[in-house]
C-alpha cells in the first residue's frame, strides 16, 4: 500500500460539440481496423472506479511529475517512465476488478467490448489543461494492459528543442520528402511538431496531416492546419493519403511510412510539388535509404533509386541522451541530398554516403558522433553517456581523446 493515499481527483469535465473530446469518448483504432462507428462520443453518466485512485489521477500526477508514459497491468505495480527509466511506484498490485474500473473510466461499452473481441485497442483523448494521451490497451500473460504516452498540450518551439538551424532552413522547402527516423520514444513526434508549428506560424500553407493516431493537436495560424486520425476520419491509411493530394495541399504530414505503398504516394506527392514529411523506425540516413529500397524488388530498385534521389531533401536520424542536468536532449544525424549524394543514390551507392556526411558540416550535416561530441564538449552529456549513445564507440573515444 501507498505510504499516503493517492488524492482524489473529480471527473474529467465534460466538452460541448466540437470541442476536444472527454477522457472517456477515446479517438479508437481498435486492432487496427476500425471504422467510423467505432467512435462514440457518449461517455457513461458516471465512470467506475476502485478505491481513490484513477486514470486521471494517474495522468495527472504523471504530468506534475514530467513522467512521459504509465504502465498498468493486471498483476503488477503501476509503473511510470521518467526521461528513459522505468519507475516503479507504491500503489498495490492491480487486480482485475481494478482494471476493469479503468476500462470503465476511460471506455464506452461498446470499446470495452470492441477491446473484448479484438484483445488490442488504439485510442488516444486529451485531459484539457494537463496532457493529451496516447492509449494502447492489450492481452498479455498475467492479463490485460494498459500504455499511456503523456503528450504535451504546448508544442515547443525549434528554438526550445535546441534543434539546429538546419531544421528551419528544411520548412522553407517547397517541395520533396523529409523523413525524421528513430526507433519508438526518440522524440521524432516533438522534432516534427516542431517544425509544422514553424511552418504553420510563418507561412501560408494548407497542411494536412494522417496520423495513428493523432498526437500534437495543431490550431490553424497563418497556415491551414487539417488534421485527420486512422479509424476516426478516415477507415484507411492508404486512402486518406491518397485523397489528400486531391484537397490542395502545400505540406503533408505522414505519421509513418509504413508499406510501398505509402512509399508509392508520399513519392508521387513529392514529385508534384508538395513537401512530405514522414517517419521511419530506422536510426541512420543509409538504413533510412536502404530500407525503402528493399521495400522493392530487385528489378523494381534501378527506377526506384531514381525517384528516392529525385525527391528526397533530407533523413534525420535521431535519439534522445540523458544530460548532465538530468533532463534530456536529442542528438541527430542529418543527412541533406546534395548533388553527390544523389549521384551515389542513383548509382545505387548508398554505403559512400556515410563517408560524407562529416565533410559537409557548411551544408548543415552532421553524424550522430559529430553531434554527441558537441555535446560532450559543452558539458551538456557526459563521456559514458556519450559513448552509450554512440553508434561508432572507437570512433566516439577517438575524438574524445583528440585523434580525430
Amino acid at each position: 500500500m501507498p505510504d499516503q493515499p493517492p488524492r482524489r481527483f473529480p471527473p474529467p469535465p465534460s466538452f460541448p460539440v466540437n470541442s476536444p473530446p472527454s477522457p472517456t469518448a477515446i479517438e479508437t483504432n481498435p486492432g487496427g481496423a476500425s471504422t467510423a462507428s467505432t467512435f462514440i462520443s457518449q461517455r457513461p453518466t458516471a465512470p467506475a472506479r476502485t478505491g481513490s485512485l484513477t486514470i486521471e489521477g494517474l495522468v495527472r500526477e504523471a504530468f506534475e511529475k514530467g513522467y512521459s508514459d504509465i504502465h498498468l497491468g493486471v498483476g503488477e505495480v503501476p509503473r511510470f517512465r521518467e526521461r528513459g527509466e522505468i519507475i516503479i511506484t507504491r500503489y498495490p498490485q492491480t487486480d482485475e476488478a481494478t482494471f476493469n474500473g479503468w476500462l470503465e473510466e476511460i471506455l464506452t461499452p461498446a470499446q470495452v467490448a470492441t477491446f473484448q473481441q479484438t484483445l488490442e485497442y488504439d485510442g488516444a483523448t486529451q485531459y484539457e489543461g494537463i496532457a493529451r494521451v496516447r492509449i494502447n490497451i492489450f492481452m498479455a500473460l498475467r492479463g490485460p494492459s494498459l500504455v499511456m504516452r503523456l503528450i504535451p498540450l504546448k508544442i515547443l518551439t525549434i528554438d526550445e528543442l535546441g534543434l539546429r538551424p538546419v531544421f528551419r532552413d528544411l520548412c522553407e522547402y517547397q517541395k520533396g520528402l523529409i523523413l525524421i527516423t528513430g526507433p519508438t520514444g526518440s522524440g521524432k513526434s516533438t522534432t516534427l511538431a516542431a517544425m509544422v508549428d514553424y511552418i504553420n506560424n510563418t507561412m501560408t500553407k494548407n497542411i494536412i496531416s494522417i496520423e495513428d493516431p493523432v498526437e500534437f493537436v495543431h490550431q490553424s495560424r497563418k497556415s491551414l492546419v487539417k488534421q485527420r486520425e486512422v479509424g476516426i476520419h478516415t477507415l484507411k491509411f492508404d486512402n486518406a493519403l491518397k485523397a489528400a493530394l486531391r484537397e490542395d495541399p502545400d505540406v503533408i504530414l505522414i505519421g509513418e511510412m509504413r508499406d510501398r505503398e505509402t512509399v508509392n504516394t508520399a513519392l508521387k506527392a513529392a514529385q508534384t510539388g508538395h513537401l512530405v514529411f514522414g517517419t521511419l523506425h530506422t536510426n541512420s540516413a543509409v538504413k533510412t535509404i536502404e530500407r525503402i529500397l528493399n521495400l522493392y524488388n530487385p528489378d523494381e530498385q534501378e527506377p526506384m533509386r531514381v525517384q528516392v534521389a529525385e525527391s528526397l531533401v533530407a533523413v534525420v536520424a535521431q535519439s534522445l541522451v540523458r544530460t548532465t542536468d538530468g533532463k534530456r536532449k536529442a542528438v541527430h544525424e542529418i543527412m541533406i541530398n546534395t548533388d553527390a549524394i544523389r549521384d551515389y543514390i542513383k548509382r545505387g551507392e548508398v554505403d559512400e554516403i556515410e563517408a560524407i556526411i562529416p565533410q559537409c558540416t557548411f551544408d548543415g550535416m552532421c553524424t550522430m558522433n559529430q553531434c554527441l561530441f558537441e555535446l560532450y564538449e559543452s558539458g551538456i552529456v557526459n563521456e559514458d553517456t556519450a559513448l552509450a549513445a554512440s553508434p561508432k564507440r572507437n570512433e566516439m573515444s577517438m575524438m574524445m581523446r583528440g585523434k580525430i
